[in-house]
C-alpha cells in the first residue's frame, strides 16, 4: 500500500478505502472475506491493490461496509467515519425541537386561560 507510517494517504486507493471501511466496520479480513464469499487471500489482494474486485463484489463490499460504491471506487462522497457526527447533529436538533414543542404547548395553554378569562368579563 502507498500509505506512509502514520497512515496518511491510506484512502488514496481502492485498497486503502476498503481497509479503512473494513476497520471502521470492526471486521477482520477473514470475517469480511467470509461474508463476501471470497478467500481471505483475494480480499488481501484487493486491500493491497494487487487486484480489484469485480463490479458485483464491489457493490457487495459497499453494502457490507455501509459506504457508497462511489466512495469505494474513487473516494468521492462520505467516508465511513463522517456519517455518525451528522446523525448526532440530527438527534440533537430533534431533541431541541421536542423541547420547543413542549414550551409552545405550555404557552398555548396559558394563552387559552387568559382568553377564557377575557371572554368571561
Amino acid at each position: 500500500m502507498n500509505a506512509d507510517a502514520d497512515g496518511a494517504g491510506m484512502d488514496d486507493t481502492l485498497g486503502g478505502r476498503i481497509v479503512s471501511a473494513r476497520e471502521t466496520a470492526g471486521l477482520t479480513t477473514a470475517q469480511l472475506a467470509r461474508r463476501l464469499g471470497v478467500k481471505s487471500a483475494t480480499l488481501q489482494n484487493w486491500e493491497s491493490d494487487r487486484s480489484e474486485p469485480r463490479s458485483n463484489k464491489l457493490f457487495m463490499l459497499a453494502g457490507l461496509l455501509n459506504v457508497s460504491p462511489t466512495w469505494l471506487i474513487n473516494g468521492l462522497g462520505e467516508s465511513p467515519g463522517e456519517a455518525p457526527p451528522a446523525r448526532s447533529d440530527v438527534m440533537l436538533a430533534r431533541e431541541q425541537l421536542i423541547e420547543l414543542r413542549g414550551q409552545v404547548e405550555k404557552l398555548t395553554g396559558s394563552i387559552d386561560q387568559v382568553l377564557a378569562r377575557l371572554d368571561g368579563m
